[in-house]
């Protein structure tokens, strides 16, 4: 009776670890599976995810890539990255407007902000579309078209990101600062602007990741521009190229990265605060 009551206790107190290992797990897999494939040579043989033998070719030759598949991926990284610039600054300064100032129209503001993230993506970049079209854009649907549509799309996730980071804020930290004399301006960059700073970076990560990824409102809006996911859409209908697993291995390494160096940094200054 005494082991199988500890076998209970013990079931109980490592229950929610088992189950977020078992999550965990579900979801590095298919991870794991892109990164292997990064490095399969698959050239004797059409089955691209039958891992054949080890190679290095795709990583170290971009030459050898398929054709159109580098101008693809610069075309994303270069909307993403315009994109969440845009969206990340007018995005931060909205959550602030939201959150530090009482206007008519804030509760419809608010209720505005989540339609985006709310509605398909098949609706809103039809909607987009039909917009573009009728403001006589419809003949030059490309680069510009889709980096309005990403911005649209990304600034939703942003304001509510940076809200909640703003919400979470210590008020007394303020007040504090300026009953040591410190100027609003003084406030804001040092006190202010270093808390907030973790969610908006991680609200820029989130932009970028969005707009790298999307497919259905690019696909509505790219005319005859040919954007990453859009390249993979078309490929697999002959067999994705290895390549493509090497482009996500390499951003699932880069997000890493960031947030490695995020944690060290935030730890450091901690320790650097506690002392």
């Amino acid at each position: 009776m005494n082991g199988l009551r500890r076998a209970k206790r013990w079931m109980g107190d490592h229950l929610v670890l088992g189950l977020g290992l078992l999550v965990l797990v579900y979801t590095f897999v298919p991870i794991a599976v892109v990164v292997l494939m990064s490095f399969n040579d698959s050239s004797r043989s059409r089955n691209v995810y039958k891992f054949q033998e080890f190679t290095t070719e795709h990583w170290f030759h971009p030459g050898s890539w398929a054709p159109g598949m580098a101008d693809s991926v610069w075309l994303s990284i270069r909307i993403a990255l315009f994109a969440t610039a845009v969206a990340t600054l007018l995005g931060t300064l909205a959550a602030f407007a939201l959150v530090r100032h009482r206007f008519a129209g804030r509760s419809s503001a608010n209720l505005i902000i989540f339609l985006p993230m709310a509605s398909p993506e098949i609706v809103m970049g039809s909607s987009l579309l039909a917009l573009f079209v009728s403001a006589g854009f419809g003949g030059q649907l490309g680069f510009w078209t889709i980096l309005i549509a990403h911005i649209m799309f990304c600034l939703s996730f942003v304001i509510v990101t940076v809200k909640a980071r703003l919400s979470g804020l210590d008020a007394n930290l303020e007040q504090a600062a300026m009953d040591l004399y410190a100027t609003e301006a003084q406030t804001f960059w040092r006190v202010t602007f270093p808390l907030v700073l973790p969610g908006i970076v991680g609200a820029a990560l989130l932009s970028f990741s969005l707009s790298f990824d999307d497919f259905i409102i690019t696909n509505l809006n790219a005319g005859q521009s040919v954007t990453f996911p859009m390249f993979v859409w078309g490929a697999n209908q002959r067999g994705v190229p290895m390549e493509v697993n090497v482009i996500g291995t390499a951003m699932f390494l880069i997000s890493i990265a960031i947030v490695l160096v995020a944690e060290t940094t935030r730890r450091r200054q901690a320790k650097a605060l506690a002392r």
